[in-house]
């Protein structure tokens, strides 16, 4: 017997009558929860893909295999994909390599900051190419799906047979803008044409259609063997490595304790923090991008972070507010770093404002300077005499010389800051270097 096929076998005691009987005493609901966290990161990537390849919003429809790119840095009107930022230009490809490789082709960028992530469909980073990693000077990649031959120039693999592409392009404000263009125009990818994927429930379906979704998306794109163990612990829920699940199989009592468990995991998602509080402000887990068995994490960044880069490409901090993440106050608040302690990082940084929507997702908002973002690449941020630098934070403009470094945040309701470091320096990184408090003023 095979790997999956015990697993399947295994997933068939919650049909026989003695199961059932287990379930009821509660472990139906706890593998509700725990699968529900466990596939929540695959609806959210097919529901990106549903958007993006569907277009609008202005933005035209993209195919499978191909590359859709943005060519305006994102506003308060972008909301195809939670926590957008404010720094660079998306171009992004939704992968389909059932049919064979694909080859992408990366035009050179010199010292300009590019990163292209290939993310499988439980949201793991697979592989970035870039500035870090394969530099500056472009070239041809070979990527190959879970089973395929190895061959062609610089291989790279995807751990699912579908997936994501998602390039980042640094841009220095809208002059710098026809530059970029150029670079996305060169960025291409050629192959097999891609099947266009079928529907799925969204995050808000009731437990029946979710984890039925949940189930096709597995056929689609097998897990990893590793993930073994997470599916002999959703055993009486049915679901497998396979997929399998069948709401008919439960009555109305067993269907509740399954929605309580759901609604227990959409709590758990509420309260996780992605990793630990230094001085007011969370850090990410080493487990960021790439997530091994940390489902929870995993679930909350793709409802939240969707597309998270790993902490040796980016890392991203979130002050700890009155609410959770979410500050409530009027402001100002100051972000202050002396002059021998602004960011540590190789690339750039920036702090960006958000709004959160009631289920939990985070986007850019509108403000009278049309400002979403502020950093070291700002035009017109101003420093101390002594070198240091204030960032002032407030729904209203602080006035004076502190207009020059004001983030705007919206004239009501609550609001979340993210701080991003890309290419943090080993002291970012191994937590010799930490961002001063938030202060309130």
């Amino acid at each position: 017997m095979n790997r999956r096929e015990l697993l399947a076998a295994v997933a068939a005691i919650g049909m026989i009558p003695a199961a059932r009987a287990h379930a009821a005493a509660g472990d139906l609901k706890s593998a509700a929860r725990e699968a529900w966290l466990y596939g929540l990161p695959l609806i959210e990537m097919a529901a990106a893909r549903a958007r993006m390849l569907a277009g609008g919003r202005g933005a035209q429809p993209a195919a499978i295999n191909s590359f859709r790119h943005t060519r305006e840095l994102a506003t308060d009107k972008s909301r195809a994909i939670t926590a957008p930022n404010n720094d660079t230009l998306y171009s992004a490809a939704w992968l389909d390599l059932t049919k064979g490789p694909v080859t992408l082709t990366v035009p050179p960028t010199g010292a300009r900051y590019i990163s292209i992530a290939g993310m499988n469909m439980y949201t793991d980073n697979d592989f970035v190419l870039g500035t870090r990693t394969s530099g500056g000077a472009g070239g041809r990649f070979t990527v190959v799906g879970p089973g395929q031959p190895g061959s062609g120039p610089n291989v790279v693999r995807l751990a699912t047979a579908h997936g994501w592409m998602l390039a980042r392009i640094l841009v220095d404000g809208p002059s710098d803008l026809p530059a970029v263009h150029k670079i996305q125009d060169a960025l291409t990818l050629s192959g097999p044409a891609g099947a266009t994927p079928p529907a799925y429930a969204t995050r808000m379906a009731p437990a029946g259609a979710f984890f039925a979704s949940v189930a096709e998306l597995l056929k689609s794109d097998p897990p990893p063997g590793t993930d073994g163990a997470l599916f002999a612990r959703v055993a009486p829920l049915g679901l497998t490595a396979q997929g399998g699940f069948d709401a008919k199989r439960f009555d109305a009592a067993a269907m509740a304790q399954i929605e309580a468990g759901v609604a227990e995991a959409r709590k758990v998602i509420q309260g996780l923090r992605p990793g630990g509080v230094v001085q007011g402000w969370s850090y990410p887990r080493n487990t960021l991008g790439y997530f091994n068995q940390d489902y929870p994490f995993r679930a909350a960044v793709s409802l939240a972070g969707l597309a998270a880069l790993p902490p040796a490409e980016a890392m991203y901090m979130q002050p700890v507010g009155d609410q959770g993440r979410m500050l409530t106050g009027q402001g100002p608040y100051r972000l202050h770093f002396d002059a021998d302690k602004l960011p540590a990082v190789d690339a750039f940084w920036s702090l960006t404002m958000y709004e959160a929507t009631p289920d939990g997702q985070f986007f850019l908002v509108p403000n009278p300077i049309d400002r979403y973002s502020i950093g070291d690449r700002t035009p017109g941020l101003t420093k101390n005499a002594d070198g240091s630098l204030d960032i002032w934070i407030a729904r209203a403009d602080p006035g004076g010389d502190k207009s020059a470094n004001w983030l705007p945040a919206p004239a009501q309701g609550p609001f979340s800051l993210s701080f991003r470091a890309y290419l943090p320096n080993e002291r970012f990184r191994d937590g010799t270097y930490r961002l001063p408090a938030l202060q309130t003023v």
